[in-house]
């Protein structure tokens, strides 16, 4: 059945199979595998360019009729996963000290406390351990994406006081 295929048609299942993800995918791979690859995941590998190994997997559960779960991520926990209220307690600690930018030209919030004092803050005010808090970098990078930017906080300066300009004068 291969050899009735032509390029175009490749082109646009490779780019179906690539929209979806998952169970879905396989379900999807796994029925062209069937109709135009006589159901062999090596010939819909080498036609398609699909990983052979979830081919056969989305075999495999259209037989069964149950989806296999994919496997987990791995590695470390974030923090947001470990201390789910962490990010509302650094809240509670940065925005009293902190302003908007005077002339409103971006969604930045400044602030004075740096990522060492709400660390500090955290173990004294929130009951954190230093051990289940994360790095100095770390709150860092955690403050830079809740969008607080450390900077002295300043007022708005006035405008200074211009001589009115008389009538007479050319300029």
């Amino acid at each position: 059945m291969i050899s009735k295929l032509d390029e175009t048609f490749i082109q646009t299942l490779r780019s179906a199979s690539q929209k979806l993800t998952g169970a879905a995918r396989r379900a999807f791979q796994a029925e062209v595998t069937l109709h135009y690859c006589k159901g062999s995941p090596r010939i819909a590998e080498r036609t398609f360019g699909w990983n052979r190994v979830s081919v056969q997997k989305g075999l495999t559960e259209q037989e069964t009729g149950t989806i296999i779960a994919d496997q987990a991520r791995s590695g470390r926990p974030s923090h947001s996963q470990q201390l789910p209220r962490l990010q509302d307690d650094i809240r509670t600690l940065v925005d009293p000290n902190t302003c908007t930018h005077p002339t409103f030209d971006n969604t930045f919030r400044y602030t004075r406390m740096t990522a060492k004092a709400v660390l500090e803050a955290l173990v004294q005010e929130k009951g954190y351990t230093k051990e289940d808090l994360p790095a100095e970098s770390t709150m860092r990078a955690l403050l830079n994406k809740m969008n607080y930017r450390l900077r002295r906080v300043q007022k708005t300066k006035p405008q200074k006081k211009f001589p009115r300009r008389m009538q007479s004068s050319p300029t």
